[in-house]
């Protein structure tokens, strides 16, 4: 029992940080229909300017955490503007693909030029000796994991639902003919939910961080593995994407213990597979019907 409440633990706070990267490839995907495949170097350049900010010129952990956030709506904006807007605009149906997949390997070159190839240490701000919870040792950083994780998610939440900009943002993905017609922005709208999904990514990267090593390889591996959450949970779903992550980080979690490290991916992408042959819209989307 012990040892099951320690996989518990520790799957989900990993699941939880899949979630947070997955949960921005779903604002990009609900207004605009397109994915940021350069999530993963998202989350890598937040954790690489926030180690800068604290160790470089010595910011606190706390107050480094809005600086990260807004370069993550920053390099999110450019992202659309650059990769993702041009092909909209001519309707390319795999431009946006290509143009995020380039850009995220020129992200992470540039990073391997400025912060080198090695990986660095990440400072945590809480201490690091682990908590006796129900058999199971805990990180106080785990716990913050988890915790910043869902209050970063119920915080969009709240600006979709409460605030005028958000329920633009709730038009747009209704149906974005229908809301430009009302008069809103549609492009302003699709530009700033790929600044809200880089901002997501770069604050799980600076929860992450100090739970592991911070270098410019970090986020290819979860920005791939947040894809399969995302695609597992259903696009369309918030609950979905938490399940999603929340499962795969368990049985992650479960493989490396029982069986192998070697082997902790494979469950995770046979899933993916299961999902993908059975249920393409994931375990909690909904399947789109189109009319032709």
């Amino acid at each position: 029992m012990d040892m099951l409440a320690q996989i518990l633990s520790s799957g989900i706070a990993v699941g939880m940080i899949y979630a947070v990267i997955a949960f921005g490839f779903q604002l990009t995907f609900a207004t605009s229909g397109t994915l940021n495949f350069g999530q993963g170097e998202a989350l890598m350049l937040g954790a690489l300017v926030g180690l800068t900010c604290v160790d470089t010129f010595g910011m606190n952990y706390w107050v480094m955490i809005p600086v990260v956030c807004l370069f993550g709506m920053l390099q999110g904006s450019f992202v659309e503007l650059i990769g993702v807007r041009p092909a909209i605009k001519i309707k390319s149906e795999f431009g946006w693909i290509m143009s995020t997949i380039a850009l995220g390997i020129i992200f992470k070159n540039a990073a391997e030029n400025i912060w080198g190839r090695d990986a660095l240490p990440f400072p945590s701000p809480l201490p690091m000796e682990p908590m006796s919870f129900l058999g199971a040792n805990i990180l106080p950083m785990e716990i913050l994991v988890v915790v910043g994780a869902l209050v970063m998610m119920l915080l969009v939440e709240f600006f979709n639902r409460k605030t005028i900009y958000g329920k633009a943002v709730v038009a747009t993905a209704n149906d974005r003919d229908a809301a430009g017609l009302m008069g809103i922005n549609t492009s302003v709208v699709i530009t700033f939910s790929y600044a809200l999904s880089s901002l997501t990514a770069a604050f799980a990267g600076v929860l992450i961080a100090p739970l592991t090593l911070t270098g410019a390889t970090m986020g290819g591996a979860l920005g791939l593995k947040a894809f399969a959450v995302a695609i597992i949970g259903g696009l369309s779903s918030g609950l979905g994407i938490i399940v999603g992550g929340l499962i795969l980080g368990i049985v992650e979690t479960a493989t490396g213990f029982y069986i192998s490290t070697g082997y902790k991916d494979v469950p995770g992408l046979i899933l993916l597979l299961l999902v993908l042959a059975y249920k393409p819209s994931g375990l909690f989307g909904k399947s789109a019907i189109k009319k032709v």
